[in-house]
Formats: structure tokens, sequence, C-alpha cells
């Protein structure tokens, strides 16, 4: 093979540094070890073993800082209220109908709000994420500054919980920030809020369609879903009054609002069977043209699945289009 050109051979040395392993990454590992002997009383051997088959990943770097939820609504929609996930968010309700069923007389969190979620994370499990978990945690949790607290956090979080559930962390795969199963919860997420909803002893959220529907529901619950309220409705906002409004763009805020004080502010709406005094937050969406939107505390609740208003917006909007097209088909 003849030699490279010079400006080639600059390419690729670039190319090779571009995605070199940071001392911080090495160091960052040694001193996680070290804390996790201390403080949960892991074997040094073992985890030693374990993180030298993890990888730094310029890639995932890359994917945090360019998130879709940076995308403005417009686009950002598109990708999620499509007829295909429309049409396997009816045939996962079909599929599970007994399940979603027995999720929603338990949690109060509707077969539709569940499909959705589960359509908008994973595609009903069609992209599972391709990204080892343990190279996704160990890359940000020791060499992302920004949010390395947070990552090492659910590094550990996901060593604790493969001790727990007798899991090979070293093989599993999910999304760029470490997410996984079809609901692709975090670490942290799947500790505290997976259920063992098929009662076969284990929380299973890659092969149990149950354990999935049921951590969803649950997850909802303990985060304040209300049943039989309202997420959200569009609204028209009257221009020359709305300074001094608080708006929600894509960064959720509490609903601290009320349904009266939106009114007395210009904001209208249609008729809703709902007390004034109902705590509301005001969203502006950068549509085609701004979107004026009253979120109730169930959106609220949806953003602490994903925390992100365009999010929590595309989960209601596909479920409501499920539901739609559910009724249609009978």
């Amino acid at each position: 093979m003849p030699p490279l050109r010079p400006f080639l051979a600059a390419l690729v040395l670039a190319a090779s540094a571009a995605t070199a392993e940071p001392d911080s990454y090495r160091d960052g590992s040694q001193q996680f070890i070290a804390d996790m002997v201390e403080r949960h009383g892991f074997e040094a051997s073992a985890l030693e073993s374990l993180l030298a088959q993890a990888s730094y990943r310029q890639s995932i770097i890359d994917a945090m800082n360019r998130p879709y939820e940076a995308k403005p609504w417009r686009d950002y929609r598109k990708l999620f209220l499509t007829p295909e996930r429309i049409r396997g968010g009816v045939a996962f309700w079909r599929a599970n109908r007994e399940t979603l069923a027995r999720a929603e007389a338990g949690f109060g969190v509707k077969p539709e709000v569940i499909a959705a979620i589960v359509g908008v994370e994973t595609s009903y499990g069609a992209n599972l994420g391709s990204y080892p978990v343990l190279d996704a945690l160990t890359t940000l949790g020791f060499s992302y500054p920004r949010r390395a607290d947070f990552f090492r956090a659910q590094l550990a979080e996901l060593l604790l919980l493969a001790r727990e559930e007798d899991i090979e962390p070293a093989e599993l795969r999910g999304s760029y920030a470490g997410a996984m199963g079809l609901p692709q919860f975090i670490p942290s997420s799947y500790r505290a809020y997976a259920v063992d909803f098929d009662a076969d002893g284990r929380r299973d959220l890659w092969g149990s369609k149950a354990d999935v529907i049921g951590s969803v529901a649950n997850y909802f619950q303990e985060h304040g879903w209300r049943p039989g309220v309202p997420v959200a409705f569009p609204a028209e906002m009257a221009a020359a009054r709305i300074n001094g409004l608080e708006v929600a763009e894509k960064r959720p805020i509490e609903p601290r609002l009320t349904l009266e004080a939106l009114q007395e502010a210009g904001v209208s709406w249609a008729p809703r069977a709902l007390d004034s005094a109902t705590p509301a937050s005001l969203l502006r969406l950068d549509g085609v043209e701004d979107e004026y939107w009253v979120g109730l505390d169930n959106f609220y609740v949806i953003t602490r699945y994903n925390h992100s208003n365009l999010y929590a917006m595309a989960v209601y909007q596909l479920s409501e289009a499920i539901r739609a097209a559910f009724a249609e088909a009978g």
C-alpha cells in the first residue's frame, strides 16, 4: 500500500485525535471503582474487569450536544406524529389490551398514554438503542463535565441494578444517554419505578410487555398523575396582553397559575368543564406559526419522563391520535 499523502495523513491523525480517550476517562474510572468499593461493597477486581470492557465514545458526547429537543416544534413533531407510529400504537394496544386495562385500573393511566410513551421512546420496541450502556454511562460520567455527576450516579445505579436483578451490564444496549428497554428507563428510574407486572419474579423492561406497561403506569402515578384529568388543550393569546405573563417554551415549568388567572391575562380556549382554580401553565411552541397551549398537572407529569415540553406535547398528541384511530378501527 503506498504511503498516505501528507494532507490525507493529517486528516487521519486529526480523526484519531478527535476520538482519542481523554485522560479524564481512565482517571474517572479509577475514582469510581474506589467509591463503589467503599460505599457499596463491590470487589475492586470485578469492577476493574467490567469497566475494562467499556470504551470512551466521542459520538456519545456529540449526540448529547445536539439533542432532538433542540429542534423547533414544527420539526420535532414530524418525528413522532407519523402514520406508522399511530398504527403501531393501535397494534400495541390491541396486542396488550388486557394488560393495559389492568394498568389503567391499578394506576389510573390510560392505555393510549402508555402506548404513546413506548411509541415515542422506541417505536414499540423496534429501536431499543445501539449504544453499549456501559460505554454511554462511563463516557458521560467521566468525560462530560457539564453533567458528569448525574451520569456517574447513573453508572452506580446500573451496577446496583445489575446486582439486584442478575443482569450482565456489559451486554446491555440502549440510548446514547444510557436509557434502556422498551420504555427507555435510566438506571435510577429502573430501580425506583419498574414493577414485576407479570409476577414472574423479575422486572424485565426488554422482554416483558406486561412489565413495560406496568412500569410506565407506575412511573406516572408516582410522579402525580391525576386520573380523569385532561393533559393540555389549545388556547389563544391576545398578543397585546402577553407582557408579564410567564410563558413556558421548551423548558417545563410546574403549573403555578390558575385557569382563572390565565383568562384574566387574555388567554382564551374552547369551553372546558374545569374548575377556575385548576393549576395551569401557558405554553408557546414554535410551530409553522406560534402555538399556545394550556398545560395542566398531567402535562407536567409527562415532562418528568423527559424534561422537555416538546417531548410531552409529542406524547400527548400521539396518544390522542392513537385513541382516535383505535376507536375508529373498533
